[in-house]
């Protein structure tokens, strides 16, 4: 690997004075780099590029941020094939787990081939008005149908591979890949899917009938949400960072949408993740 980008959490002068030091490092080893021609402005010695030109141009991005950060790079890498390296600079970091102290020693264990890579799949996500598309865009944790601004809670149905589910009066509903079952989905009392399980959760956010509960559904059938009542502007919502409005009588389908590839140590498995971020007691005999 020698063409390298790096991004970085948004104007956070530890992450961009990091970029820095490691776009001078990699420089030394013969590499070229790329920078987030938006996040990163300063004397780095990269090549000033435009984020969502990265996925054609390098063969490893750098992320050096929190998870949020991640998953905005995430969404942009969907099907691209190009490895995705994440240094935690946040809270919890169960996307981004390899911590700062030890970036140039995972780093250089990249270019030695001495790491593996873990593949999660995004989804897709289209909102229609009758015939007409309203809005697109994929999301590597989850999609969320959520009653906006408004108190009351909003109706819709649930039709999973062509199968009618349930109608739902809620504030909401998560549809949640594996990487994302960690997140907001978990928050509303869906399950924790282990990343090679080809599924999605389905959690209803405060459900107006209590027997209502998540599901986990096969992630190759299609789903489709109809929003049959909302007082007002109800959102569809895309890893909580891309905001989509809708309105009694939209549909939502959702299908998988592409691989997202992350960068992890060899001696780092998922259940120390989840032991360590979620402070599980135990501990190996």
């Amino acid at each position: 690997m020698k063409r390298i980008g790096i991004t970085i959490k948004p104007d956070d002068d530890r992450a961009l004075a990091l970029a820095a030091e490691l776009c001078d490092w990699l420089k030394q080893r013969g590499c070229v780099v790329f920078t987030d021609a938006q996040n990163i402005k300063c004397s780095c010695s990269g090549q000033s590029l435009p984020l969502d030109e990265m996925p054609i141009e390098v063969e490893l991005m750098i992320v050096l941020g929190g998870d949020g950060t991640l998953l905005t790079v995430g969404r942009r890498f969907i099907g691209s094939g190009t490895p995705i390296l994440g240094i935690n600079l946040g809270r919890l970091g169960f996307l981004t787990d390899t911590p700062v102290g030890s970036m140039f020693d995972v780093v250089e264990a990249v270019f030695a081939g001495n790491t593996k890579v873990r593949h999660h799949f995004g989804l897709k996500a289209e909102s229609w008005r009758g015939s007409e598309l309203l809005n697109s865009g994929f999301a590597m944790n989850d999609v969320v149908l959520q009653r906006n601004e408004h108190p009351r809670m909003i109706e819709f149905e649930l039709s999973v591979g062509g199968q009618f589910v349930f109608r739902l009066r809620a504030d909401g509903l998560v549809l949640a890949t594996p990487a994302g079952s960690t997140a907001y989905a978990l928050s509303a009392g869906g399950p924790i899917v282990h990343p090679d399980v080809n599924a999605i959760c389905v959690a209803p956010i405060c459900p107006h009938i209590l027997s209502n509960r998540p599901i986990i559904v096969p992630a190759d059938d299609g789903i489709e949400l109809t929003l049959t009542e909302s007082p007002k502007m109800a959102a569809l919502n895309l890893d909580g960072q891309e905001h989509m409005e809708l309105q009694a009588g939209d549909r939502i389908t959702i299908s998988k949408g592409g691989e997202i590839i992350l960068v992890y140590l060899p001696d780092r498995h998922y259940y120390e993740t989840l032991r360590s971020k979620l402070h599980w007691a135990g501990h190996e005999g």
